[in-house]
């Protein structure tokens, strides 16, 4: 049998939400991959860690958090040359990845670098998106609404065109964009019922409106919900 690339989302933060198939494939990897912002531990790492056999081969792989894109690729580049080693020599490697594989997650280069040569599974897995409703608690669309999943680091013109059909948003990788999108929410006015979610799911999860929001960034794991109206079922057609 030919070796396999295991692609895993293990979810948002907390280990209870690693998917059956998920724990299954952590149960029997013998070579793990991940990535880590250097001098820090891995949070994909944190919570699939109890699924891993003892004596497993751990792979940490650094990724720069730099504005320049060319060094995170160049990262990518990197721990796809290593893990293609372990391929060719016919040993499967897991790749752990935060959330979900495919919805901002780092697991999407990979495929992207490897797909044509290797056999890949992408194992789907919660993400900070359906954690986040969930955290607030309050549903994000129903019947016929649409949501809009929006780049914080989207041009500033665009993302206001956006925001103008918008009936619920999410806003990722807002980060040190804040003060910037905190603004255009208020000029839409989407910022009375925006709330902004940090580490959805895991031990530090905090729920705060966005106009009580006291800091100029926000943490990597943040995320902002906005609502048309006050966002309740009854207001927003839900029945």
């Amino acid at each position: 049998m030919s070796a396999k690339l295991f692609l895993i989302g293990v979810g948002p933060g907390d280990p209870q939400l690693l998917t059956l198939r998920a724990a299954k494939i952590l149960k029997d990897a013998r070579f793990v991959a991940f990535l880590r912002k250097p001098g820090t531990t891995s949070m994909a790492l944190g919570i699939a860690k109890d699924h891993l056999q003892p004596g497993i081969a751990l792979s940490p792989m650094d990724v720069p958090m730099q504005v320049a894109p060319q060094a995170a690729q160049n990262a990518y580049d990197l721990a796809a040359t290593k893990i293609s080693a372990l391929l060719d020599q016919e040993k499967s490697v897991t790749y752990l990845c935060e959330g979900d594989p495919f919805f901002y997650g780092s697991a999407m280069y990979l495929f992207h670098r490897l797909s044509p040569a290797y056999e890949i599974e992408v194992v789907p897995g919660i993400s900070s998106l359906g954690a986040a409703s969930a955290a607030i608690p309050r549903p994000l669309v129903s019947r016929a609404q649409h949501l809009k999943v929006l780049s914080a680091t989207m041009p500033e013109q665009e993302f206001e065109d956006e925001l103008l059909t918008a009936q619920s948003v999410v806003v990722m990788k807002t980060g040190r964009h804040f003060l910037r999108i905190k603004n255009v929410l208020i000029k839409s006015g989407l910022a009375q019922n925006a709330l902004i979610v940090e580490h959805a799911s895991g031990a530090e999860q905090a729920v705060t409106p966005l106009l009580e929001y006291k800091g100029d960034c926000l943490p990597y794991f943040a995320t902002i919900l906005s609502f048309k109206g006050n966002g309740s079922p009854e207001k927003r057609g839900l029945e």
